[in-house]
């Protein structure tokens, strides 16, 4: 039987990197996937080659920062499947802007990374917690960072947006586990997607992180989606308000 057989997931931020590896896994190992991002055309190539490869998944629209968004999502997800299992909240943004210095970060700045890494995390875990709570299981995985563990050099409301997450990741799985609802955060170091290209396509600046990663060498979405693969699976039933680290080993320094 396949790990997440008869299974609903959202996967939000699921047009590329870590989202997209997650939703053309999750489908492989027999969930029905609900894959939302805010950028349309790439988000249906995505469940178009799910579904092409026998797989089950829609696609909807969504801006993670939007409460109106979210209960869309929600219904449409219940409408079509009867449930909902899983919820992937992976949407975020970084970029050249997630590594601006203190001086360079004004409060539009500022806002933009709390609402879209934080308070659309948020908003997701509210909108399907009530339909968890009446199926009596669930599992939500929360994408934060590493940046949300350690300090940086910069980046400062980067940081603090995926440090907001661990914290509420932590609080809303000992409020849900009387409901069998696991709520886990992830802590992903430097992974080869769009978000950090910043890094990898810039010859000086890959060297040097690499130097600070002692496997030497980033990661990739497909080992971000085994680790929450597992994380949304029944495999990982007592695991909840855990903050799990993927870094090759730089917060171990």
């Amino acid at each position: 039987m396949k790990r997440l057989e008869n299974k609903v997931a959202i996967i939000t931020g699921a047009a590329s990197g870590m989202g997209a590896a997650e939703a053309n896994l999750f489908a492989k190992e027999g969930a029905k996937v609900v894959a939302t991002d805010i950028q349309e055309e790439k988000l249906q190539d995505i469940v178009e080659r799910i579904k092409s490869e026998g797989g089950e998944a829609v696609a909807i629209k969504q801006d993670v920062t939007l409460k109106d968004d979210w209960d869309r999502v929600v219904e449409k997800a219940v409408k079509r499947y009867g449930q909902i299992d899983i919820l992937i909240n992976n949407a975020g943004i970084g970029g050249a802007e997630g590594f601006a210095k203190l001086d360079d970060v004004d409060l539009d700045s500022w806002n933009k990374f709390m609402n879209v890494n934080s308070t659309g995390n948020f908003l997701g875990v509210k909108a399907v917690a009530p339909e968890m709570k009446k199926a009596g299981k669930g599992s939500i995985i929360n994408t934060s960072s590493i940046a949300g563990l350690v300090g940086g050099a910069a980046g400062i409301q980067y940081s603090a947006s995926k440090g907001a997450n661990r914290i509420m990741s932590k609080t809303a799985a000992i409020e849900l586990a009387p409901h069998n609802i696991r709520v886990n955060s992830i802590h992903p170091g430097f992974i080869d997607t769009p978000m950090v290209s910043v890094v990898t396509e810039n010859k000086e600046a890959l060297e040097a992180s690499l130097k600070l990663i002692p496997m030497g060498r980033t990661g990739t979405p497909d080992e971000i989606a085994n680790l929450v693969l597992f994380l949304a699976s029944d495999e990982s039933g007592y695991i909840t308000g855990a903050e799990i680290t993927i870094d090759g080993g730089f917060t171990a320094q």
